[in-house]
């Protein structure tokens, strides 16, 4: 079974359109939410989100083929074209059968969507964009990645909603594992703050409605905590096996030790109340290289600041960890760049390595007094200087679908 380093990261994110920036906010706490500014939210209940700010998609696509993507395509591009860039996946210096990519997303191209709505409502099927179909699909981000570099390996999609791209990693390092491929670009990318999609999990009683104070809303695992804020953004990792990092004679980042799934078979978007499938998905990450228990001493958890998924994830996780959890740091990216569904996973795991490799333990902001049974170190409010040996990523979707992987320091 071959090991899997990750040689690259990028991203665009609502607190840095770069991972040099992303890590530099991180530290800091800085908090990316604010008043949503893409469509007039004046009508809605929920009017506040974690946009992405000054993206300049012209840097990673041609300025006349810019239009011909979605905004989510948009944001994988950019990610994707940073974490190559840092990997020095430069040509010749691949075989482009054995270079996969898994671009995942959990909607897709929504703004895409609902503008040729309104377009075909107001002015007929003729002024339709013949662009509609493939600026909409989920797995064109990937297609797009693919065409832009010459890679001819591997090329999809996951769609398992706010766990599509941690299974999108994972998938790419057990494909690295086996063998079956030497290097996938592999992440998730999300665009949905659209007038549609934040009045339904508006009506779903998902998201937070503290329109007054949307530095404060996000704040996961405290006992005010009222539902998530809606992100957006892009996380892509350059993974690659060993024997092709000593080929090419780069630096790793970081280690990938393993990779759990799992499903809580209980409800439509609920999570099992004890956390049984996170539990299933953290432990078979763990033992997929015989990771101890005791070598974990970093936890970048799901965190959406929901009330019933915070104390379901926290559950698993004691019960995985068992009386070493009291020494674990934990915290929630999500705290400052909100919920970015499909993106979630792939920009924890991105923070969690600019973490490792950084040398600190970004904060949880907002948690000013944990609610009942979360009483974990979640470094709350202000970051600290540590050494992250091993971590876990875990990421979680609607449907009970589960994700979790483990990362080493190298």
């Amino acid at each position: 079974m071959n090991r899997v380093f990750v040689t690259g990261v990028g991203a665009v994110t609502p607190i840095g359109n770069t991972a040099e920036e992303f890590a530099r906010n991180l530290r800091a706490g800085k908090s990316g939410v604010g008043p949503i500014t893409t469509f007039d939210a004046s009508k809605h209940s929920v009017r506040i989100a974690a946009e992405v700010k000054g993206f300049d998609p012209s840097l990673y696509i041609a300025k006349k083929d810019v239009r011909r993507h979605d905004r989510y395509s948009q944001f994988a591009m950019g990610a994707s074209h940073m974490a190559l860039e840092q990997a020095r996946l430069t040509p010749g210096s691949f075989d482009p059968k054995r270079v996969g990519v898994i671009i995942s997303t959990g909607i897709g191209g929504i703004h895409t969507f609902e503008t040729e709505q309104e377009v075909i409502r107001q002015q007929g099927p003729g002024r339709v964009s013949p662009f509609l179909v493939p600026m909409m699909i989920c797995n064109i981000a990937a297609g797009y990645v693919a065409m832009a570099h010459g890679f001819k390996g591997p090329n999809f999609c996951i769609v398992s909603a706010c766990a599509s791209g941690l299974h999108g990693i994972g998938e790419a390092y057990l494909k690295l594992a086996h063998g079956m491929i030497d290097v996938c670009v592999a992440g998730g990318a999300e665009s949905a703050i659209t007038p549609l999609t934040v009045a339904g999990f508006a009506q779903m009683k998902a998201l937070s409605t503290r329109n007054d104070a949307p530095e404060k809303a996000s704040r996961p695992f405290d006992k005010d905590r009222d539902g998530f804020i809606m992100g957006e953004g892009a996380g892509v990792l350059v993974l690659e096996t060993e024997a092709n990092v000593q080929r090419r004679g780069v630096q790793p980042l970081a280690e990938v030790l393993g990779y759990g799934a799992s499903a809580d078979a209980h409800h439509l978007t609920a999570p099992e109340p004890n956390g049984e499938g996170a539990f299933q998905a953290m432990t078979d990450a763990l033992a997929w290289r015989s990771t101890p228990k005791e070598s974990v001493n970093y936890v970048n958890t799901h965190g959406t600041s929901t009330p019933l998924g915070d104390v379901a994830e926290i559950q698993a996780v004691k019960r995985v960890f068992g009386d070493h959890a009291k020494k674990l740091m934990v915290n929630s990216t999500k705290s400052m760049i909100g919920h970015l569904l499909g993106a979630a996973g792939s920009l924890g795991s991105v923070a969690t390595i600019l973490q490792i490799t950084g040398g600190f333990v970004h904060p949880t902001i907002n948690l000013d007094c944990p609610g009942d049974n979360l009483d974990l170190d979640f470094v709350p409010h202000t970051a600290r200087d540590a050494r992250i040996e091993t971590a876990l990523v875990n990421s979680f979707g609607f449907g009970g679908q589960n994700a979790s992987i483990a990362f080493r320091r190298v």
